[in-house]
Protein backbone atom coordinates (compact mmCIF):
# COMPACT_ATOMS: atom_id res chain seq x y z
CA UNK A 1 0.00 0.00 0.00
CA UNK A 2 1.12 3.50 -0.93
CA UNK A 3 1.43 6.47 1.89
CA UNK A 4 -1.06 8.32 -0.39
CA UNK A 5 -3.63 5.59 -0.61
CA UNK A 6 -2.52 4.75 3.07
CA UNK A 7 -3.76 8.47 4.18
CA UNK A 8 -6.61 8.29 1.62
CA UNK A 9 -7.98 5.49 3.32
CA UNK A 10 -7.34 7.38 7.36
CA UNK A 11 -9.14 10.38 5.82
CA UNK A 12 -12.14 8.23 4.39
CA UNK A 13 -12.35 6.53 7.68
CA UNK A 14 -12.49 8.75 9.53
CA UNK A 15 -14.75 10.97 7.79
CA UNK A 16 -17.27 7.98 7.55
CA UNK A 17 -16.78 7.14 11.26
CA UNK A 18 -17.60 10.97 11.83
CA UNK A 19 -20.45 11.00 9.87
CA UNK A 20 -22.08 7.65 11.30
CA UNK A 21 -21.74 9.35 14.59
CA UNK A 22 -23.73 11.89 13.72
CA UNK A 23 -26.33 9.71 12.29
CA UNK A 24 -26.67 6.78 14.89
CA UNK A 25 -26.80 9.09 17.49
CA UNK A 26 -28.95 11.47 16.25
CA UNK A 27 -31.41 8.61 15.06
CA UNK A 28 -31.00 6.15 17.89
CA UNK A 29 -29.25 6.89 20.63
CA UNK A 30 -30.95 10.40 21.66
CA UNK A 31 -34.55 9.60 20.87
CA UNK A 32 -34.35 5.44 22.24
CA UNK A 33 -32.96 7.45 25.43
CA UNK A 34 -35.73 9.49 25.92
CA UNK A 35 -38.36 7.25 24.58
CA UNK A 36 -36.80 4.09 26.89
CA UNK A 37 -35.58 6.11 30.04
CA UNK A 38 -37.59 8.53 32.38
CA UNK A 39 -37.53 11.86 31.66
CA UNK A 40 -35.23 13.28 34.68
CA UNK A 41 -32.54 9.93 34.23
CA UNK A 42 -32.80 10.64 30.33
CA UNK A 43 -31.89 14.56 31.14
CA UNK A 44 -29.06 13.51 33.08
CA UNK A 45 -27.58 10.56 30.76
CA UNK A 46 -27.52 12.65 28.05
CA UNK A 47 -25.68 15.51 29.58
CA UNK A 48 -23.11 12.98 30.66
CA UNK A 49 -22.88 11.97 27.29
CA UNK A 50 -22.57 14.91 24.92
CA UNK A 51 -19.47 16.44 26.32
CA UNK A 52 -17.99 13.08 25.31
CA UNK A 53 -19.76 12.87 21.88
CA UNK A 54 -18.48 16.09 21.07
CA UNK A 55 -15.22 15.54 22.17
CA UNK A 56 -14.74 12.57 20.06
CA UNK A 57 -16.46 12.98 16.72
CA UNK A 58 -14.75 16.35 16.80
CA UNK A 59 -11.28 14.60 17.39
CA UNK A 60 -12.19 12.00 14.87
CA UNK A 61 -13.43 14.89 12.20
CA UNK A 62 -9.84 16.73 13.29
CA UNK A 63 -8.22 13.63 11.92
CA UNK A 64 -10.07 13.83 8.84
CA UNK A 65 -9.24 17.10 8.13
CA UNK A 66 -5.55 16.95 8.80
CA UNK A 67 -5.12 13.78 6.69
CA UNK A 68 -7.32 15.45 4.05
CA UNK A 69 -5.07 18.00 3.93
CA UNK A 70 -1.96 16.17 3.53
CA UNK A 71 -3.96 13.94 0.86
CA UNK A 72 -3.89 17.23 -1.05
CA UNK A 73 -8.29 17.24 -0.85
CA UNK A 74 -8.54 21.14 0.43
CA UNK A 75 -12.74 21.43 -0.38
CA UNK A 76 -12.98 18.30 1.47
CA UNK A 77 -10.44 19.29 4.31
CA UNK A 78 -12.53 23.01 4.66
CA UNK A 79 -15.98 20.99 5.40
CA UNK A 80 -14.38 19.01 7.91
CA UNK A 81 -12.75 21.30 9.10
CA UNK A 82 -15.35 23.30 9.64
CA UNK A 83 -17.19 20.43 11.09
CA UNK A 84 -14.66 20.42 13.54
CA UNK A 85 -15.28 24.53 14.83
CA UNK A 86 -18.60 23.33 14.98
CA UNK A 87 -18.23 20.76 18.04
CA UNK A 88 -15.89 23.08 19.72
CA UNK A 89 -18.38 25.76 19.94
CA UNK A 90 -20.86 23.22 20.72
CA UNK A 91 -19.04 21.47 23.78
CA UNK A 92 -17.30 24.29 25.30
CA UNK A 93 -20.39 27.36 24.49
CA UNK A 94 -23.28 26.50 23.53
CA UNK A 95 -23.44 22.88 25.64
CA UNK A 96 -22.78 24.58 29.09
CA UNK A 97 -25.67 27.69 27.95
CA UNK A 98 -28.23 24.82 27.15
CA UNK A 99 -27.25 23.48 30.45
CA UNK A 100 -27.36 26.66 32.52
CA UNK A 101 -30.88 27.37 30.79
CA UNK A 102 -32.06 24.15 31.83
CA UNK A 103 -31.02 24.44 35.23
CA UNK A 104 -32.28 27.68 35.76
CA UNK A 105 -35.71 26.66 34.44
CA UNK A 106 -35.85 28.85 31.19
CA UNK A 107 -37.90 27.27 28.84
CA UNK A 108 -37.90 28.97 25.92
CA UNK A 109 -34.31 29.70 26.08
CA UNK A 110 -33.37 26.34 26.66
CA UNK A 111 -35.76 25.95 23.30
CA UNK A 112 -33.76 27.92 21.36
CA UNK A 113 -30.45 27.53 22.42
CA UNK A 114 -31.29 23.06 21.71
CA UNK A 115 -32.80 24.20 18.48
CA UNK A 116 -29.64 26.21 17.63
CA UNK A 117 -27.93 23.07 18.61
CA UNK A 118 -29.60 20.52 16.45
CA UNK A 119 -29.34 22.99 13.39
CA UNK A 120 -25.33 23.21 13.98
CA UNK A 121 -25.55 19.25 14.19
CA UNK A 122 -27.47 19.20 10.80
CA UNK A 123 -25.13 21.22 9.01
CA UNK A 124 -22.29 19.53 10.74
CA UNK A 125 -24.14 15.72 9.04
CA UNK A 126 -24.21 17.83 5.66
CA UNK A 127 -20.78 18.96 5.70
CA UNK A 128 -19.35 15.62 6.41
CA UNK A 129 -21.07 14.30 3.66
CA UNK A 130 -20.22 16.02 1.50
CA UNK A 131 -16.60 15.66 2.54
CA UNK A 132 -17.29 11.97 2.22
CA UNK A 133 -18.88 12.81 -1.58
CA UNK A 134 -15.63 14.72 -2.56
CA UNK A 135 -13.22 11.82 -1.00
CA UNK A 136 -15.37 9.30 -3.03
CA UNK A 137 -15.21 10.81 -6.83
Amino acid sequence: MTLTLAIDLIAGLALAVAFGGITFFSAVVAPLVFVKLPAETAGGFIRELFPWYYLTLGAVSLIAALTLVVAGRPWAALLAGVTVLGFVVARQGLMPAINAARDAKQPQRFNRLHRFSVIINGVQWLLLGGALVLVLR
